[in-house]
């Protein structure tokens, strides 16, 4: 960002690379710090309420784009091409495996144009051109190739900012589809109720009713797993429940209606939630 001039004194401001408030003086050295005296200069307060949207706007998108993976939604290439000269947006889509209509790996997002469509690159390595009207972001699970995607990854150098390649991924087993929970998770002890909480809200899981739920949009239908965690009026030491997953209507699903994203994402929280607890001789982490 260009600098700008602040105060009195020649000083001028600009945002950095990591979108901190830089200073330097009317000579053009740089400043460890901002001024004191510049502190409540309308430039410099410019600057940081911008630098407060811009971080704001980088979640939003970042959170945005991991429900559209999570949810299966289908994307028109039309908004991907829209956003793409966001820088935000554009670092946030770049070098995600992407699929055309019909669900075939198409290869790693690196450009949008509005006449030529969207640029990947293939697993061959060849840059080739998606023109279909609606791209998916798939969940690894669904992905066939994931383990050969990953290496093509390392090979390329990419470093996606939404979890979707080196996101930790569970299969169903075979068997005991008329069962209604998993125990896999059960019983991580945490001291405090709200210690479990907090690691609830530091993962992103939301909690109601006693549980922490993640909802997923599968072949159109919305399904929630659901963990036990405690009751907001106990307060002592709480640990982990059993994981299930409930329909549309609220009833509690067989293991064997359960989508394959919907028992990913569900052992995924099950999974999180239970590795913060209490071990013998250590706090919880």
């Amino acid at each position: 960002m260009a600098w700008v001039e602040a105060g009195v004194g020649g000083y001028q401001v600009a945002l950095d690379t990591e979108g901190r408030v830089i200073c330097r003086n009317a000579a053009g050295r740089l400043l460890k710090t901002v001024p004191t005296k510049l502190g409540d200069d309308p430039v410099v307060a410019g600057l940081r309420r911008l630098t407060e949207w811009l971080t704001a706007h980088r979640r939003r998108c970042l959170e945005d784009v991991e429900r559209w993976m999570v949810r299966s939604l289908p994307v028109p290439a039309a908004v991907v091409t829209a956003v793409w000269a966001d820088e935000a947006w554009r670092e946030v889509l770049r070098d995600l495996v992407v699929t055309g209509q019909d669900g075939s790996v198409a290869g790693f997002l690196r450009g949008a144009d509005a006449e030529r469509g969207l640029g990947v690159v293939d697993l061959d390595g060849d840059t080739v051109r998606l023109t279909d009207a609606e791209i998916r972001i798939p969940h690894p699970v669904l992905l066939e190739d994931l383990d050969d995607l990953r290496e093509f990854a390392a090979e390329l150098g990419v470093s996606q900012q939404v979890q979707q390649l080196y996101r930790e991924v569970w299969h169903r087993p075979a068997g005991r589809a008329a069962a209604t929970e998993v125990t896999t998770y059960a019983g991580g002890r945490y001291k405090e109720l709200r210690e479990l909480l907090g690691r609830c809200a530091r993962l992103g899981y939301r909690v109601r009713g006693g549980y922490a739920v993640v909802p997923v949009v599968e072949a159109g239908l919305t399904v929630e797993a659901r963990l036990w965690v405690g009751d907001y009026y106990e307060y002592d030491e709480c640990e982990t429940g059993s994981l299930s997953w409930t329909g549309p209507d609220g009833s509690v699903l067989p293991l064997g209606e359960v989508g394959p994203v919907a028992w990913s994402e569900g052992m995924r929280m099950a999974a999180g939630l239970y590795a913060g607890r209490t071990t013998e001789g250590e706090e919880s982490a």
